[in-house]
């Protein structure tokens, strides 16, 4: 594969050469813990076992990174373990990571309970004011500036581009956590970041059966640290759920094409509504970063939050009232979820700089028939 093939074509067969054995078109699943030898030290294409090395993990591997237009990609059991990996194999005591201050509660769980303990610092700021970017870098001693662009759950947009030169001027890797966007719709380490990461649970697996996280990179040495992690760790993606991701990956084009198409057609649906005090989209007009993502991104995304009018109670009796929208953690797959950030995804940091209001309500508008998705919403709004 090269980087001038398009999308949808790397995405259907980076990675998936045809089974040299049997011609399989599409490779097996190699569902096994270790590999034969043929003398002591003598391995067959390099697999000994399979923390260290598995086939199917590796073309996925090979996938996401021809995807992410990047060298190295590296797979591992959940987003969280890669995002794990990337921090401590760039990190060390007295360091200092800054990050936004609306990002998955999950990450700043990691670092504020498991990373700072261990002597990381850990500064939150407002990513779409560049003067407290500024000021935040200006302390030095920063080693990682932490992206998360759209942001969850309130979708803000971050500059890469402008973030990416203002981290490597203060000396810090710029990681950006593209799980919202996707390859599909955005590339980050073309506007300049150092890693992308992913929960590869969400879009790139896209049917909510698979957990798992992957790491990419262009730079040689970073890759190399995080791929020891990987193997010496030990969080790595079993064969099953990296054959189940390569799958979901290979639609993921099509895919996300209609969340972004369904999900603008809703987001025009509930910005028109009495009960909505907001609508947090960046593909409409009036959002504060809607210019910088018409210009990163190729489309909007699947993924949006509202205000509701009349505070908690409101925002409550909305993520339980609709019938095709599941009430359920997560996002990302073909079926529309629901969810109350507050008490659900963003939970672990209540009473924190980072937490989320009590007003909003999170959508991951999935490729059904948008009209039934709104009428679907049409009936929970009007019992509020």
């Amino acid at each position: 594969m090269t980087p001038t093939q398009g999308f949808a074509t790397r995405a259907i067969h980076a990675g998936q050469a045809p089974d040299p054995a049997t011609g399989a078109v599409i490779p097996p699943i190699y569902q096994t813990s270790t590999f034969v030898q043929d003398a002591v030290g003598s391995m067959r294409s390099g697999y000994e076992y399979a923390r260290s090395g598995n086939p199917t993990r590796i073309a996925l591997e090979q996938q996401v990174a021809a995807l992410e237009l990047g060298t190295h990609g590296i797979a591992f059991a959940s987003g969280l373990a890669a995002e794990d990996a990337v921090l401590r194999a760039l990190l060390h005591p007295g360091d200092r990571v800054v990050l936004g201050n609306d990002v998955y509660g999950g990450t700043h769980r990691l670092l504020d309970r498991i990373l700072r303990p261990w002597g990381v610092r850990v500064q939150v700021v407002e990513l779409t004011d560049p003067s407290a970017v500024d000021s935040a870098l200006a302390a030095g001693d920063t080693r990682v500036l932490w992206v998360e662009t759209p942001s969850n759950p309130l979708m803000k947009i971050s500059d890469i581009a402008a973030l990416a030169r203002a981290g490597h001027a203060a000396g810090a890797h710029v990681v950006v956590d593209n799980t919202f966007a996707s390859p599909a719709l955005q590339q980050p380490l073309t506007l300049g970041a150092d890693i992308v990461v992913h929960s590869a649970t969400k879009y790139l697996g896209g049917h909510s059966d698979v957990l798992g996280g992957l790491v990419v990179t262009s730079d040689d040495t970073v890759a190399e640290q995080i791929r020891f992690l990987q193997f010496a760790a030990g969080g790595v993606l079993a064969p099953m759920e990296a054959w189940l991701t390569t799958r979901g990956i290979k639609t993921l084009d099509v895919r996300m094409q209609r969340h972004s198409a369904n999900a603008a057609a809703i987001a025009l649906q509930l910005a028109g509504h009495p009960a909505i005090a907001r609508v947090h989209y960046p593909g409409l007009a009036a959002h504060p970063g809607h210019e910088i993502a018409a210009r990163q991104m190729h489309a909007f995304g699947g993924m949006l939050s509202v205000t509701v009018h009349g505070g908690a109670s409101a925002a409550l009796r909305l993520a339980e009232g609709t019938r095709l929208f599941t009430l359920a953690e997560s996002l990302g797959g073909v079926e529309s979820l629901i969810g109350y950030p507050s008490e659900m995804t963003h939970a672990s940091v209540k009473g924190t700089p980072l937490a989320v209001p009590d007003d909003v309500v999170r959508f991951s508008v999935g490729i059904e028939d948008v009209a039934d998705l709104q009428a679907d919403l049409d009936q929970a709004l009007a019992r509020l």
